[in-house]
């Protein structure tokens, strides 16, 4: 049973920045993808960034690109999403997880386990 711990959200700035960070365990699959994704009030969640635990290749959405930057580290259990120029449509709860047997992928449906989610609020 893998289980991921997100940390980082809070209060920031428009124009600000921040650093989400995910911590998994219990992973056994060979490679994975790990991604973050979001829920924004009246929307579906959305896929944010993935990165692959190959070759720590990110893949983005159109609405973060120039403005994101996902790592992982060296034992492939630690994930950073480091976000600038923040806004109000960048309020939501920010999830973190894995899908195991994948190299990039957005799409919420592969994805296998979940962490329990971190808000994040852009506000002065």
């Amino acid at each position: 049973q893998v289980q991921l711990v997100e940390s980082g959200g809070g209060l920031v700035q428009p124009g600000g920045s921040l650093r989400l960070s995910c911590k998994a365990s219990g992973i056994t699959s060979d490679y994975y993808a790990m991604g973050w994704f979001r829920q924004v009030e009246g929307k579906e969640r959305e896929g944010v960034a993935c990165v692959s635990s190959e070759n720590g290749s990110g893949n983005y959405a159109d609405f973060v690109k120039g403005r994101a930057f996902i790592s992982i580290d060296e034992s492939g259990t630690t994930v950073d999403l480091d976000m600038n120029n923040l806004n109000s449509e960048d309020t939501g709860v920010y999830y973190c997880a894995i899908a195991l047997g994948f190299f990039h992928t957005l799409e919420e449906n592969e994805y296998d386990y979940w962490g329990q989610g971190t808000q994040v609020t852009v506000s002065s």
